[in-house]
């Protein structure tokens, strides 16, 4: 089977404090998973600017593949601020290219060799890039080892109950944190209860094949049908939390893929977003003690 690994969504710059860094989940996730030996795309759209160039050479320098369509949109960029624990706060600029990801003949090739994806709900804000998304997905081959990973990424007002519905249907694996998960419960009509049963409540209602549920300091799960592992966050001097979910996602899918259990999948996957948080930016290189685990 196809191994392609593809994130899907924006792409973009993180404006932060000490200047322009390379963003966007979905293109942390395809450089991470890049960086554990599998063949990974990102897929998105930038600007006719100074800036969308500086995002394809970037990418070229990092070895990222991709299917980036240059549209007339400008390229987007976040200005990140970061609170006294290293907490960053997004201002997401709106209309961007990756607003407009058009749906090609060749992206549609690739839904065919994919074997897994990760996408978003911030993505969706727009109705082009959310129906490019959806038709991906849809023609994704259909399998069991087949991955659709939705990375729920809530942020500021970039989301609406039905896209959330719509996207919880299409995916086999939520990733999802704890406040994240308090939003959600309000707006589904079951805030009253605790985080691990709202975590069975969805496992069960969208038929997923697991649920990670990540709480900062507090650690992190994931439920399967009939068992929930938990992993301790380790303790680490954090410079800050940028991409740091996105390297979870990212390790934790390669080991999947490569057939590892879950509860060492779990284990790299917390790992590895530990060592992301020691380091500036969404993209570090990661060492080898944890690429070849």
């Amino acid at each position: 089977m196809n191994h392609i690994v593809v994130g899907m969504g924006e792409a973009l710059w993180d404006v932060l404090p000490e200047g322009k860094k390379l963003g966007g989940a979905p293109a942390n996730f395809a450089y991470h998973v890049s960086q554990f030996g599998l063949d990974s795309r990102v897929v998105s759209a930038v600007g006719q600017d100074k800036l969308g160039t500086e995002i394809l050479e970037s990418f070229r320098d990092k070895g990222l593949n991709g299917m980036v369509e240059t549209v007339p949109y400008p390229t987007g960029t976040v200005q990140v601020t970061l609170d006294d624990a290293g907490v960053p706060c997004y201002d997401i600029k709106e209309g961007v290219a990756w607003d407009n990801i058009p749906y090609t003949t060749a992206l549609d090739g690739l839904a065919r060799q994919t074997r897994a994806i990760c996408f978003g709900s911030l993505a969706q804000r727009s109705v082009v890039s959310r129906t490019t998304i959806n038709r991906f997905l849809d023609a994704m081959p259909d399998g069991d080892g087949q991955l659709k990973i939705f990375d729920i990424n809530l942020r500021q007002n970039f989301y609406t109950k039905d896209i959330l519905c719509q996207s919880l249907s299409k995916c086999n694996v939520l990733k999802i944190n704890d406040e994240e998960l308090v939003t959600i419960s309000r707006m589904f009509g079951y805030p009253g209860i605790d985080l691990q049963d709202k975590c069975w409540i969805l496992l069960g209602k969208y038929s997923l094949r697991m649920l990670i549920l990540t709480c900062g300091v507090n650690g992190s799960y994931v439920f399967t049908p009939g068992k929930v592992y938990f992993q301790e966050t380790p303790r680490v001097a954090v410079a800050d939390t940028v991409g740091a979910g996105d390297s979870f996602t990212a390790a934790f899918t390669a080991s999947i893929l490569r057939g590892k259990p879950v509860e060492e999948a779990h284990r790299l996957a917390v790992l590895t977003s530990a060592y992301v948080c020691t380091q500036n930016g969404a993209m570090p290189l990661l060492p080898r003690e944890l690429t070849e685990m």
